[in-house]
């Protein structure tokens, strides 16, 4: 594996989604979240984050060093058992080895292991314990450019559950059900990289190429009715040439400007990036801090 990365990172990722659901609410009937103040949508950091893993399994089929933790029917404890198994050790309730040097190697093992736990981190704190790690990539929630109008849909199905169902029915088998959508919405998130903590968990160089790859490619392999017209439009990364950072994160992302092309009485609602005139202030950068487009 290659070396841990040596700058700072904050990034800007611009997406956008057309007729679909990019993030359903769970408590809201799948609703696409949205700021109930505001009316602009909202995508978890969680959902980001789904996708990524998805994507890094799918490229490395699962292998180390690129196996996902985090991952539909995981058992964790299960996969904290191989951690200690890997350096001689039998796991004791909810306690780490007393031996230090011991603890430190599970936790490195599962680090090295798993893609997602040494860059997003992970609490593996559970009856089998790995201890825990702060991951050095993280993301914020991310939020529309402009407020966004979840439109409802009644749809129907020729086939019922089951055979009461049908009789009910008295022959006719439709049943009528709901999906939201969003007509169009192009949203906003922020990524943060520390190089600090990605000497904690040996997020590397290597791995960055893979972050990088995957957030230009990860809609390809999510696709599904609420999502076919998802995709990437920006990807802007202010690069630091030192672990500390040469300006605030703040400061950096206000050079990023997403304004509408078409803004007057008459206007009609944004449905395609192309809508929108976006524009990143290189000038003056401060000394130190580079643009790199990964998307």
């Amino acid at each position: 594996m290659s070396n841990p990365i040596q700058n700072r990172y904050d990034i800007v990722y611009l997406f956008d989604i057309t007729d679909g659901n990019p993030n359903g609410d769970p408590d809201a009937g799948n609703l696409p979240r949205v700021d109930p103040e505001t009316g602009q949508g909202l995508v978890t950091d969680v959902c980001l984050k789904r996708k990524v893993r998805n994507y890094v399994g799918l490229r490395h089929e699962e292998n180390p060093p690129h196996e996902i933790y985090v991952k539909e029917k995981a058992v964790l404890n299960n996969q904290h058992a191989r951690a200690y198994e890997a350096v001689g050790e039998k796991p004791e309730k909810r306690k780490m080895p007393k031996d230090e040097k011991k603890a430190r190697e599970i936790t490195a093992w599962m680090c090295g292991n798993f893609f997602d736990i040494r860059t997003f981190g992970a609490v593996m704190s559970t009856d089998v314990n790995c201890g825990q790690v702060r991951g050095p990539v993280q993301i914020g929630f991310s939020r529309s450019v402009d407020p966004v109008i979840s439109a409802e849909h009644a749809v129907t199905r020729c086939a019922v559950t089951t055979t009461a169902e049908a009789e009910k029915q008295q022959g006719d088998n439709r049943t009528m059900g709901r999906k939201f959508t969003v007509p169009y919405g192009l949203y906003r998130g922020h990524l943060y990289i520390s190089p600090h903590l990605a000497e904690q968990t040996g997020f590397s160089t290597d791995d960055l190429a893979l972050l990088k790859e995957a957030l230009g490619q990860m809609f390809e392999h999510d696709k599904s009715a609420a999502r076919a017209n998802m995709r990437p439009v920006r990807c802007i990364a202010f690069k630091h040439d030192s672990k500390l950072g040469n300006a605030r994160s703040d400061q950096l992302f206000a050079r990023v400007k997403i304004a509408r092309k078409d803004e007057g009485e008459h206007a009609k609602p944004p449905r395609a990036a192309a809508d929108y005139d976006i524009r990143v202030d290189e000038s003056d950068l401060p000394n130190g801090v580079t643009v790199e487009y990964w998307v």
